[in-house]
């Protein structure tokens, strides 16, 4: 089954900034080698169910090294036969909008 999930995770009592563990958590997802991008306020994986959750585990893990707790916001788009909807998506959108201008 062919997902995309979109989500986003920081650890909670560890300062003000959470870059340093953001960036852990993108790299455990670009390391992975399935589709992704990171915008300012997700990362959105592409690819079968079990690998993409995976991913996500494994980003949480890594966000949350030396944190008591985590927070995470994920939303999943789940279905059969679509394969780079990352990027068929916003074409998708993109198309809509030129037949408007």
């Amino acid at each position: 089954m062919s997902t995309i999930v979109a989500f986003s995770v920081s650890p909670l009592g560890t300062g003000e900034s959470v870059a340093p563990a953001v960036a852990r958590a993108v790299k455990v997802v670009r390391d992975s080698g399935l589709p992704n991008e990171t915008t300012s306020m997700f990362t959105s994986v592409e690819g079968e169910w079990d690998e993409v959750m995976d991913v996500v585990k494994r980003a949480v893990e890594a966000a949350g090294e030396g944190a008591g707790r985590v927070s995470l916001t994920l939303k999943a788009d789940i279905r059969e036969g679509v394969t780079d909807g990352l990027r068929g998506k916003v074409e998708a959108v993109e198309r809509e909008l030129g037949d408007q201008a």
